[in-house]
């Protein structure tokens, strides 16, 4: 998607290509739109799929994680991964979580408060989708859909030449998100533009994604899948607690979609299976009650019980706990605790949650969100290299870089 805007008088075009992540395009360029519209300007928003929204229809599992309460100053730096992360918090700090929540509220939407933050609609995404819509009505957007663009032109203003014609504007600005999940639109449309206006990208890559393993290591993930855990997954100096899913490809789960942002290709993960419990203390106490209970039923008290064989397999141990010694009990622990592997790859785009990297952030005004080499070209969302954590951290990156853009058109 892209954003083109006219002032008042002129043809403004808000060019979409319907490619987003989960949140990154997925509400900016509706955003930028009504911003700008509310200001006097005249709007065109342009996408290739024939509904508005999709993205956002299939977020959150429905419900649309459309914020989190935890996205402030003194932490976005660290929860928004780029070349340069200081440069999200001027969009960020102007239109905060707190201003969307006053939004959502407002439109008469019934939310609620998950774990870390995370806010949900009581009901359907689809109410999100349908505020926005209202609201570009109510702004005088031109919302045209089932509409493919072909090329832009650059010529004192802005062309953009669609399957259904030309529109000139005086501004445009890019919203096209990224490259995950093509099948619902993804394209890499907005970095063909940012290129052919002379800007730089980043390395891109598929973000918040399960990741695959080699033949050897899913010999022993295959038979637990559908398995899950309350985990620990480290990568380097990033760490989370969060959910982890055995699946027939590899690992997923909320920790591992998080730590697939830091994971690079050839590199280790971490990965504590019992978050917050101590196994060889506990079952150092199980062997002092009960030492005739074979070591794979104690660990079945703790774990799963299909990762509790394959645990315990692993550790090479067997028998009863009386036959184990402390340093058996150990090494189960560390196949628990210390569980080290290496992912071979990723599911990539197919289902990608997002797109890392883009549009260099050094080529954008962090203010305007807007190129600094082409007056009125406007980057948002997803496109540029700015990528959140999972939980409506992106999102909050599409309704606030939406917002700065839509204050400058």
């Amino acid at each position: 998607m892209g954003v083109a805007t006219g002032r008042l008088g002129d043809y403004g075009c808000l060019d979409g290509t319907g490619g987003c992540d989960h949140s990154g395009g997925r509400g900016g360029r509706h955003g930028c739109a009504v911003e700008a519209g509310r200001r006097g300007r005249r709007v065109v928003l342009i996408d290739h799929a024939r509904a508005p929204g999709e993205k956002i229809r299939i977020s959150g599992g429905g419900r649309c994680n459309f914020t989190n309460r935890h996205i402030a100053p003194d932490t976005a730096p660290d929860r928004f991964l780029s070349q340069n992360p200081p440069f999200a918090l001027s969009a960020l700090a102007r239109y905060t979580a707190d201003d969307f929540i006053a939004r959502v509220t407002a439109a008469g939407i019934a939310w609620h408060e998950k774990t870390l933050g995370q806010l949900f609609c009581d009901g359907s995404a689809v109410q999100i989708i349908d505020m926005l819509r209202a609201e570009m009505a109510g702004a005088g957007v031109d919302l045209r859909l089932s509409t493919e663009v072909r090329d832009v032109r650059h010529d004192g203003g802005f062309c953009v030449e669609t399957g259904n014609g030309a529109i000139r504007a005086t501004a445009l600005v890019v919203a096209t998100g990224g490259k995950s999940i093509p099948k619902m639109g993804a394209t890499g449309l907005g970095y063909r533009i940012a290129e052919q206006f002379g800007l730089r990208l980043t390395e891109v890559r598929p973000g918040l994604v399960p990741l695959t393993f080699a033949a050897d290591a899913l010999d022993l993930m295959q038979p637990l899948s559908g398995v899950s855990v309350a985990a620990r997954v480290r990568c380097g100096a990033a760490t989370f607690d969060e959910g982890l899913l055995f699946t027939h490809r590899g690992l997923s789960g909320p920790s591992i979609l998080q730590i697939s942002n830091y994971w690079r290709e050839g590199g280790q993960i971490m990965v504590d299976l019992a978050r917050g419990q101590d196994i060889a203390r506990a079952l150092g106490a199980r062997r002092q009650e009960a030492g005739r209970v074979s070591v794979k039923n104690a660990l079945a008290a703790l774990l799963p019980e299909k990762l509790a064989r394959q645990v315990v397999a692993r550790a090479g141990v067997a028998g009863n706990l009386a036959d184990q010694s402390n340093a058996d009990l150990d090494r189960i622990a560390d196949a628990v605790h210390r569980w080290q592997v290496t992912p071979a790859g990723s599911e990539g785009y197919r289902t990608a949650e997002v797109t890392l990297g883009g549009v260099d952030t050094r080529d954008l005004d962090a203010r305007t969100l807007a190129a600094r080499k082409v007056p009125g070209l406007h980057f948002i969302g997803e496109v540029v290299d700015v990528t959140g954590w999972l939980g409506g951290y992106n999102f909050q990156w599409a309704w606030s870089s939406g917002w700065a853009a839509g204050q400058a058109v």
